[in-house]
């Protein structure tokens, strides 16, 4: 079990939001329950809505029991839990009403506070402005951002400026949940954990990786948000290349923040740029039109609510990029996103090279090929695809996978990554949290392709609502004999 010695109040701006009732506080409530909260830790919660403490409690203890794992909410938790918990309606945009949060947050204390903006990126400065002139901000003080960081190099920039000047970078800790995921650090384990790979991990063997992060749902109710931002600048800029990163990165020479993100840093600065119109031969937009998915139709995408009818922004993606060293030369790395697609899943692929000489013969379509999947969602394993012999006679081969299932391989309860995310917060490691210079580095690359779809390919390529995306997403790998795993 984690130490709880570390006594803190939590201020949670956005408290009455979708991530905090759906992520957060459940999160809270399981580290709470699990004894990883310091007894005299403090939840405190801010928005906008009128809300006592004892309506505001209803409201989350409704939404904590709907998204924590049924057995796991009882009674008696609940309420010590609700005994951290406090509310404060107060609007972030006002400057005026921040010396109220002083009477609930003395200043001065030594307490460690962590101001996390579950917001719009757009308020993110100003709050912490806010917090800084009523004296609330010092080197106890730590500000969680959420993604997306801005919209652009240049807006990212002028956000952690601002930022900068209220929080040293060390106290600055931008989350990216896919990070706390446990199928993403297990991959690390089975990179630098396993003798069996690491001789493998490079492009003597590895034929391409596919990373994938598809949804089966439509945009929702975040359409405002979304029609501004795109699939670019939602998935790939941060979850994407994140994976990306952790698959091609070098073992940093000791498991600590610096060592680790300076590792990832390095891949994104080796990214092979796309610019101008390679767009046209290296990526694929694309945009949801109506259909069926469960048997339930869906509608075409700017039928949703709070999007432009005429709107080109994009909902799915796929691109081919590689990595310019010399671990992974000449590997293409495939990466895809969508919205409304035939199915809900996250996954990496690392497709091996075949062997150098085919001994036995073909059975059927049989690639032949190794194959190591790492499933991220809905379900969290990893799966080797192995050469088998056929039953019977001959020496026919056919894939047969040694599958890892997290589930069924550990009886203890897997953590949310808002678990183990917030609990890093709290104890100031920064390990799985991204760095300034990684921001910008994932801007520089996806900033050139956006203003390459601007000249070179404005009109996203329509597909169908439950399918897999674009045809033309397909052509991306077919090119080079490569196809995505799917079940078609």
């Amino acid at each position: 079990m984690a130490q709880a010695g570390i006594s803190c109040d939590i201020v949670v701006f956005g408290g009455t939001g979708d991530l905090a009732m759906r992520k957060l506080l459940p999160a809270l409530y399981y580290l709470h329950r699990d004894g990883h909260l310091h007894p005299d830790t403090r939840i405190l919660a801010l928005a906008r809505a009128q809300h006592s403490l004892e309506s505001y409690g209803k409201l989350v203890k409704r939404h904590v029991s709907q998204h924590v794992a049924r057995g796991d909410f009882d009674v008696v938790h609940w309420e010590q839990f609700a005994k951290r918990l406090d509310y404060l309606s107060l609007d972030v945009s006002q400057r005026v009403a921040f010396p109220r949060l002083t009477k609930v947050l003395s200043p001065g204390t030594g307490r460690v506070r962590v101001f996390y903006l579950a917001t719009m990126p757009g308020l993110f400065a100003a709050t912490v402005q806010h917090l800084s002139s009523v004296g609330l901000v010092d080197e106890h003080a730590r500000v969680v951002l959420e993604k997306p960081l801005g919209e652009s190099l240049e807006t990212a920039n002028e956000i952690n400026d601002r930022i900068g000047k209220v929080f040293d970078e060390t106290r600055v800790f931008r989350i990216d949940h896919y990070l706390g995921k446990e199928a993403v650090q297990n991959l690390l384990a089975l990179r630098f954990g396993n003798a069996l790979f690491e001789p493998l991990w490079r492009n003597a063997h590895i034929d391409h990786v596919q990373i994938s992060v598809l949804e089966s749902v439509g945009v929702e109710n975040r359409g405002d948000y979304y029609d501004r931002a795109g699939a670019m600048r939602d998935m790939v800029q941060n979850h994407l290349l994140q994976l990306l990163c952790l698959v091609a990165m070098e073992a940093p020479v000791h498991f600590e923040p610096e060592a680790v993100r300076n590792e990832k840093l390095k891949i994104l600065e080796a990214l092979r740029p796309i610019t101008g119109m390679d767009v046209q031969d290296r990526t694929v937009r694309g945009q949801y039109g109506a259909g069926q998915h469960a048997g339930e139709r869906m509608p075409a995408y700017y039928f949703e609510k709070k999007v432009d009818h005429d709107s080109n922004t994009e909902t799915f993606v796929a691109l081919k990029t590689e990595v310019d060293n010399w671990r992974w030369a000449g590997v293409p790395f495939y990466l895809r996103t969508g919205k409304c697609m035939a199915q809900r899943k996250s996954e990496i692929v690392i497709q091996f090279k075949p062997v150098p000489h085919r001994l036995f013969p073909r059975s059927g379509d049989n690639p032949e090929n190794n194959r190591l999947i790492i499933s991220l969602q809905p379900d969290e394993g990893i799966r080797l695809s192995l050469m088998a012999k056929s039953p019977g006679r001959g020496m026919g081969l056919q894939n047969v996978d040694l599958n890892l299932d997290f589930a069924a391989a550990f009886t203890r309860r897997r953590w949310d990554a808002y678990e183990r995310l917030l609990l890093d917060v709290i104890e100031g490691d920064a390990t799985l949290f991204m760095r300034r210079d990684e921001i910008e580095a994932a801007w520089r690359w996806v900033d050139p392709i956006i203003e390459g779809w601007g000249d070179f390919y404005r009109s996203p390529k329509p597909y169908a609502a439950g399918s897999w995306g674009p045809d033309a997403a397909d052509s991306l790998l077919e090119r080079l004999g490569h196809s995505w795993l799917d079940p078609r």
